[in-house]
């Protein structure tokens, strides 16, 4: 009994030893892979690699566990399985012209008792066809909402796309939509309020994707606005005065370019005389009763817009008989500039007042106003002179002559006058 108990220890022992050393033989032979990226039609590697193995047989299998490769041997009959390396360590087997159809977990397997397992998942992308760029209107006109569409078809996995205009990076709004096999379907909308400075510039739609870089289309915007305008003075070069000349150009450009191009006076008609040539207005022989603002408009399909030039005559350049003294008469009649009411952006009215390159000169006006306000100064310092007498003016009366009205001569009218002396005829005194 004690025999048989001391054997059935002994077989035990021996056991638990036998896969004590088959466990650390097992752990000792590890079986690796790594899983695989691949764009369709490429050619993917799948590699099966075991540390310290003991002459263990390694195969790989397909997703559906068909044996692709058993040690060097190839049993599947798919050409496109080629034998990259064969050794004690590793079994590296590529797959060339990649599809859709090839995707899926491979097994690593190492002939071992069980069998050690290890697993590769060959992930397939596909790139998506070349973008494809709308737009609601070829053309657009300035201020307007415009939509810009970028579509990315036929990918895996679905597409990102990016906007931009410019250097600017704009944001759009993307929807995704599944369609067969597997495949994605993008299209991203853009809304865009345009101005006269986006005329020419670039939209650029950006794909991106695993499968593919740099994969992009881009649109120029085509915008039109209406005209920018400008009078030009082309003479006189300073003031303008009486009995010269007066030249104008109206520039104007716009998209589509202004085909009218109009010269109106303010408030007024312009001079009977005044000769109108396409985009210049000339007036000969200047004088007061032209002063006023002349206006340029001109109009294209998208709308018109307008500048101003404010005409002021000054008097002919005269010299006085002083020598050395210059000086120059001008008219006392100030003109506002006129207003833009069509827009608060149009540009400020040229005003002939304002002559560059010309002498200073003394208008009478101001000489008119500094000798006003002398003789008002003057008038007021009398004014308070008078004032200031009246107040110290006054009548002094005394009783030494009362009662000299009803006297008959100078001598009664002393007597009788109250507070008269008593000794007055003591004190006569007489003359010879």
């Amino acid at each position: 009994m004690a025999i048989t108990g001391s054997g059935s220890l002994c077989a035990s022992l021996f056991l638990s030893l036998v896969s004590a050393a088959f466990l650390l033989k097992v752990q000792s032979q590890n079986l690796v892979t790594d899983n695989v990226s691949v764009v369709e039609g490429d050619v993917a590697t799948i590699s099966c690699r075991v540390k310290n193995n003991d002459d263990s047989v390694i195969q790989l299998l397909n997703p559906n566990r068909q044996t692709i490769y058993f040690k060097d041997l190839r049993p599947l009959k798919d050409s496109r399985f080629q034998l990259v390396n064969f050794s004690d360590n590793e079994l590296r087997v590529s797959l060339s012209n990649v599809s859709l159809s090839d995707e899926g977990r491979y097994v690593c397997q190492l002939y071992t008792d069980p069998p050690q397992e290890a697993y590769a998942d060959i992930t397939v992308l596909v790139p998506p066809d070349n973008p494809i760029m709308k737009s609601r209107e070829d053309i657009v006109s300035e201020g307007n909402e415009t939509e810009i569409t970028c579509i990315a078809t036929g990918s895996k996995p679905a597409s990102t796309i990016r906007w931009m205009k410019g250097d600017k990076e704009l944001q759009g709004k993307s929807e995704v939509q599944h369609t067969y096999d597997r495949m994605f379907t993008v299209i991203s909308r853009l809304m865009l309020t345009v101005t006269r400075e986006d005329d020419g510039i670039p939209v650029v739609c950006i794909v991106d994707h695993p499968a593919v870089k740099d994969l992009q289309a881009q649109k120029f915007l085509e915008v039109q606005y209406k005209p920018e305008v400008k009078i030009v003075v082309e003479f006189p070069e300073g003031l303008t005065r009486e009995g010269e000349n007066l030249e104008l150009t109206c520039q104007a450009k716009g998209k589509p370019q202004p085909q009218q191009i109009n010269w109106v006076k303010v408030d007024d008609d312009v001079p009977s005389h005044a000769v109108i040539t396409g985009t210049d207005l000339l007036i000969e022989n200047l004088n007061k009763s032209y002063n006023g603002t002349y206006r340029c408009v001109a109009s294209n399909s998208v709308g018109e817009s307008y500048d101003d030039y404010i005409l002021y005559v000054y008097d002919v350049l005269t010299t006085t008989s002083i020598p050395t003294t210059t000086t120059t008469t001008t008219t006392t009649t100030i003109l506002e500039p006129a207003q833009d009411s069509a827009s608060s952006t149009e540009p400020a009215a040229h005003d002939s007042r304002a002559g560059e390159g010309t002498s200073p000169s003394v208008d009478h006006a101001v000489i008119g106003g500094v000798v006003a306000v002398v003789v008002f100064a003057m008038l007021c310092l009398l004014i308070v002179l008078g004032r200031y007498f009246a107040r110290h003016k006054g009548t002094y009366f005394t009783h030494e002559a009362k009662g000299a009205d009803d006297a008959a001569d100078a001598d009664t009218a002393i007597i009788n006058a109250e507070g008269g002396h008593n000794n007055s005829d003591e004190k006569k005194e007489y003359y010879i």
